[in-house]
């Protein structure tokens, strides 16, 4: 598949990426805006997933029901996310809607009414799901290992916030955020289809020419994390035990991550990885059980999560310490080294045959890199990794100080946890 990526920055600094897919007959609009949980201070934790909330609820010009008719209406939805440093509008429909698309979700970027009667009905929804979590423990043990990686750091609060925070946010909070963050230095409109990037730039310049240029926040730094290793038991009544293991990594830029996403493809990424194949299907110590990174600006984690039964839990932390060792102690094995190479490669070309994700590819690279890499120079980076460079990684990520777990499940005995807490 042919695609040709394009980038122009605007005069009030907006920039515009565009991903022409000539053979497909969708087109996928994004409107990103380059701020995220971590740029949030304590007192509003959650306001970045508040404002995106609202802005599904009216503008000067369209109801909440006109919003999401006029995209529906035409075949199309829309939807938003809010990460750790990035919030993101977007929609999709035929390739013949793209004025369509752009001028509503503008149009929520744009002239969002933020009415104090539907801020204090999302407020309460929000609160709603903030307690769907707490009452998910595999979801809740991650949120719980996150406050550990990071503490009292934003990287480590809940996107949603917390209750308490929830309960703060005035519709002053709300405004004041939204004017200093939603401004033209920081956002980028991507579009993703068979349209010219012409096409693009004529129809969002006169929609964002009076968007000022504003001046980006900056985050607060990730800070370097206490010695460990370190547990946190959190004794509910459940079927199962949830476990969140966690270490940090690298940053987004560093070299090394090409390495640490095989590494992790070998480690818990897919059923033929080694935690699958050990834990579940030669012990059958659970039904689930995974292992993901995530890379930030300045830091970032590789995570083990897994449900399991209660009485297995032990045996289970021991399994994945044995597997952590493993792989800091040897390289990977030619063949597993190519299948990991393979799969990561295909996985990344099965998703870029959506327009939804060329358009999410562009933007990323942008926030994150400042450029948009072509598909083909991510192949042949991940090929140039060598068994050595997997093992360097996990010699580097695989250590006993830098463990961090998290348990919710009628486990009293933190004794006999911390015990299996060694690589």
């Amino acid at each position: 598949m042919t695609v040709r990526y394009q980038v122009t920055r605007l005069d009030n600094g907006l920039r515009v990426a565009t991903a022409h897919t000539p053979a497909m007959q969708s087109v996928s609009v994004g409107v990103w805006i380059a701020v995220g949980g971590r740029y949030e201070p304590a007192r509003t934790c959650g306001v970045s997933h508040f404002i995106e909330h609202l802005l599904f609820k009216g503008t000067r010009r369209r109801t909440a029901r006109q919003i999401s008719q006029e995209v529906e209406g035409i075949g199309g939805y829309l939807n938003a996310f809010t990460s750790e440093e990035y919030t993101c509008y977007f929609a999709k429909a035929g390739y013949d809607k793209l004025h369509v698309l752009l001028d509503v979700l503008l149009d929520m970027y744009r002239e969002p009414r933020f009415d104090a009667a539907e801020l204090e009905k999302e407020r309460g929804v929000i609160k709603e799901e903030i307690e769907m979590y707490l009452d998910r423990p595999d979801q809740h043990v991650h949120e719980i290992l996150n406050e550990m990686l990071w503490p009292s750091q934003p990287l480590g609060r809940p996107l949603t916030g917390s209750l308490k925070s929830m309960g703060a946010i005035t519709r002053r909070d709300v405004l004041d955020y939204k004017r200093l963050h939603y401004i033209a230095n920081n956002t980028i409109v991507a579009v993703a289809g068979p349209v010219e990037h012409d096409t693009v730039l004529a129809a969002v310049r006169p929609i964002v020419s009076r968007i000022p240029a504003g001046r980006p926040r900056r985050f607060t730094p990730a800070r370097p994390p206490a010695r460990g290793p370190a547990l946190r038991l959190q004794t509910k009544d459940t079927e199962q035990s949830h476990l969140s293991l966690g270490l940090h990594s690298f940053a987004r830029t560093d070299p090394r991550r090409y390495a640490l996403k095989l590494l992790n493809v070998m480690l818990g990424e897919n059923m033929s990885s080694r935690l699958f194949q050990v834990v579940r299907e030669q012990h059958g110590l659970a039904y689930s059980i995974h292992s993901a990174t995530s890379c930030f600006a300045d830091s970032g984690a590789l995570v083990v999560e897994a449900g399991l039964d209660n009485a297995k839990l032990t045996k289970a932390l021991r399994l994945v310490a044995r597997e952590l060792a493993r792989a800091a102690a040897r390289p990977p094995a030619p063949d597993e080294l190519r299948r990991a190479k393979d799969y990561a490669v295909g996985q990344m070309r099965l998703s870029l045959e959506s327009t939804s994700n060329q358009m999410m590819w562009a933007a990323e690279h942008l926030l994150g890199y400042g450029e948009i890499y072509e598909p083909d120079e991510i192949v042949r980076r991940v090929e140039v990794v060598t068994a050595a460079d997997v093992r360097a990684v996990a010699r580097a990520l695989f250590r006993t100080r830098r463990l961090r777990l998290a348990v919710i499940g009628p486990v009293r005995d933190a004794q006999r946890i911390e015990k299996e807490l060694r690589i």
